[in-house]
């Protein structure tokens, strides 16, 4: 035995806490004091367990063996078995058993796929051979999943050795073989990771036995390379070999202990090295761990049960028909619909959804994509444009023929411009709106016990919503008139009339370069092998062309369509079309691609297709507008002199650099002023 032979009793005490979250089959969600095994999978970790117990006992193979923690608790007897809490007081005197009754716990909870689990199984051995210790055995470290292991293991055995690991309560046993640069060792890594004071790590290397000719661990084991607070300490197992020739685990130990003291570079520390001085440091750290330890975890579990106590006093007298209670339970309910809600809008870091975009989420993409889509849809058709500053002109000039460009044509163009912008911006709070008014339903769910709670609930903040939807409403009509009221045309950012004479249509369009906009997969519709079906592509739009490649690995391109002179339209979807269509034409009626008058591409959902369209107008692909006034406003432009042309020309720059700072203004003020007075409000 230790020589902590007084508090011996500790070990077992802090085993019986083990026990109780096992039995309950959870985690343990209490920091117990305790010693975690980490190491890869090929560092011999299952050996040093076997080691102290003097049995073949755990489970082997290749890839992931230990998919779940493995509590495992040494008691001193002098009878040789094993039992597991899950067995109810069963006791296995074979330990081939003990081998196989874990394997078929594992698999009772992860399945036979290699899954993994943090729900621990606590294994008690009782033996003549081994001093009071309790260990828990974690998965092996691994890089690349092998067979049928999922590509996410490495982050999954990351994730439960970090859940153990991390805890200031738990001791780190670090394996490391000895024939791999320490340096590189993913157990001392992840340990310096939650202890870089290495205060609670002690390092264990093995293999030493299979170091190359001439070369040793002796700086290592006399803790001058890597130094931990606790030291390392040498073992030799048994190798491939021995253990599939069942070689007698005393028979191992026997040939480890003739091994130090044979060693010249290990002779001299022999009796500081081993598995049996392994096993009695673990016991007095453990031992010791415990009791400094021990006060801390008293006073949280004193905590934790007066809690309880706290709440079992006041369910003692319960009356399901108390008001008091009634009323308490309504309140609960409406402060989690509180919670749910704010929770959806602003998002959160414990609870997020992966299957579906959250309210707060869709609503940003309505003020980002959707919206601003919106506004540039209300602008005017460049040759609709121009006639009307040209009717303008003439209009202002009457009888006369005008030397100058009159300011009046401006003013009447851009006040005409932001009445458009009107339609759009109620739209967007509309949509804003319907969007909350699902984040209501779907927060009041849990109600759904209560209906009439549910039902007054939905009520009320609906009609605060439809309350406030009609203040924005007039807010943001408002804001319009705002801007109707008067044309600063001293702003910083507008052109002036000097450089609008002296500005080309050309030199108007923004450059961004050849970067990249966007990648997804679209469904291309109207080009395919079957008339009236479709295929996805991988689509890669840059500010200058539009690419599709047979997947993401974007290795086969099939086409690249130069963006220059393209629009974009909706196009109806046919009656049992899941698919929300648009289209990429070209202005001048050319063919877009080869044959092809149109590219038809849709993609999952509305949401999407928003997304893209918002893409698009950032590469410069504007939406198609209607020509109301058909032909005849073609024949009244063609007729213009070239001295109106050059005013129309003037007025059109001024125009163009007015209406961007307005619209810059509009997209930035209407998401804030919803927000203001709907959302947070």
């Amino acid at each position: 035995m230790s020589g902590n032979a007084g508090l011996e009793h500790l070990i077992p005490i802090v085993n019986k806490l083990q026990d109780v979250f096992a039995s309950l089959g959870v985690p343990l969600s209490l920091d117990l004091p305790q010693i975690a095994v980490v190491g890869s999978q090929s560092a011999g970790k299952s050996s040093v367990l076997e080691n102290f117990v003097g049995r073949d006992f755990l489970p082997r193979g290749s890839g992931i063996v230990t998919r779940r923690p493995l509590v495992l608790q040494l008691i001193y007897s002098r009878t040789e078995y094993a039992e597991f809490v899950h067995t109810k007081g069963k006791k296995f005197t074979d330990f081939n058993l003990v081998r196989k009754e874990i394997e078929d716990e594992t698999d009772r909870v992860t399945g036979s796929n290699k899954g993994i689990s943090n729900i621990p199984i606590n294994l008690r051995v009782y033996s003549p051979n081994v001093l009071n210790l309790t260990l828990i055995d974690l998965p092996g470290m691994t890089k690349v999943p092998v067979g049928d292991q999922p590509p996410d293991i490495e982050q999954q055995i990351r994730n439960m050795l970090m859940e153990f690991i991390e805890k200031e309560s738990c001791l780190i046993l670090a394996v490391s073989p000895a024939n791999t640069d320490l340096a590189n060792s993913d157990a001392l890594k992840i340990a310096k990771e939650v202890d870089p004071q290495g205060l609670r790590t002690i390092g264990v290397i093995t293999k030493l036995d299979l170091m190359d000719d001439g070369t040793d661990a002796r700086d290592i084991l006399e803790n001058r390379l890597l130094p931990l607070r606790r030291g390392y300490i040498g073992v030799v197992n048994r190798s491939q070999r021995d253990i599939e020739g069942r070689k007698d685990i005393r028979a191992a130990l026997a040939a480890e202990r003739k091994f130090f003291l044979s060693h010249p570079s290990y002779r001299h520390m022999a009796d500081r090295l081993g598995t049996p001085y392994l096993q009695k440091v673990l016991n007095q750290q453990l031992t010791n761990h415990i009791r400094d330890t021990l006060p801390a975890l008293r006073n949280k579990l004193q905590t934790q049960l007066l809690s309880m106590e706290k709440e079992v006093e006041e369910y003692k007298n319960f009356r399901p028909d108390d008001p008091a209670r009634k009323t308490k339970a309504m309140m609960q309910m409406i402060s989690q619909f509180n919670t749910d809600f704010e929770r959806d809008i602003e998002g959160s870091g414990a609870h997020v959804s992966t299957e579906d975009l959250s309210g707060g989420a869709k609503i940003n993409r309505l003020f980002h994509e959707r919206f601003p889509f919106e506004l540039v849809k209300m602008e005017s058709d460049e040759r609709e444009l121009r006639r009307e500053i040209g009717i303008t002109i003439t209009n202002i000039h009457g009888i006369r023929t005008g030397l100058f460009t009159p300011d009046m044509a401006f003013e009447n163009i851009v006040k005409k411009q932001i009445q458009r912008l009107k339609e759009p911006s109620l739209q967007c709070v509309d949509l804003v709106v319907t969007e909350l008014a699902s984040v209501v339903r779907k927060c009041t769910e849990k109600m759904n016990r209560y209906p009439r709670l549910r039902e007054e609930t939905e009520r009320i903040v609906s009609t605060r919503i439809r309350e406030q939807e009609q203040v924005t409403k007039e807010q943001i009509k408002q804001l319009i008139d705002i801007q109707l009221s008067y044309m600063n045309t001293n702003h910083e950012d507008f052109i002036g009339f000097a450089n609008a004479q002296q500005k080309s249509e050309n030199t108007n369009k923004r450059k961004l370069g050849n970067q990249v906009i966007r990648k997804g997969w679209l469904s291309l519709h109207n080009v395919s092998f079957i008339k009236g079906g479709s295929k996805d592509f991988w689509f890669v739009l840059t500010a200058e062309s539009l690419s599709w490649y047979k997947d993401e690995e974007e290795k086969d391109k099939k086409y690249m369509l130069p963006l220059e002179g393209l629009k974009i339209r909706d196009l109806e979807s046919g009656l049992f079309s899941r698919h929300t269509i648009f289209a990429l034409f070209n202005a001048d009626n050319r063919n877009v691609y080869k044959d092809y008058k149109q590219l038809e591409l849709s993609a999952q959902s509305q949401d999407d297709v928003d997304s893209w369209k918002a893409s698009f107008l950032r590469a410069g692909v504007y939406p198609e507008r209607k020509n109301v006034d058909g032909e005849n406003s073609k024949d009244d432009y063609a007729s213009m002199d070239p001295q109106l042309e050059r005013q129309v020309e003037t007025i059109r720059n001024l125009v163009d650099s007015y209406l961007k700072i307005v619209h810059k203004t509009q997209r930035d003020l209407v998401p804030k002023t919803i927000m203001y007075l709907i959302i947070s409000n």
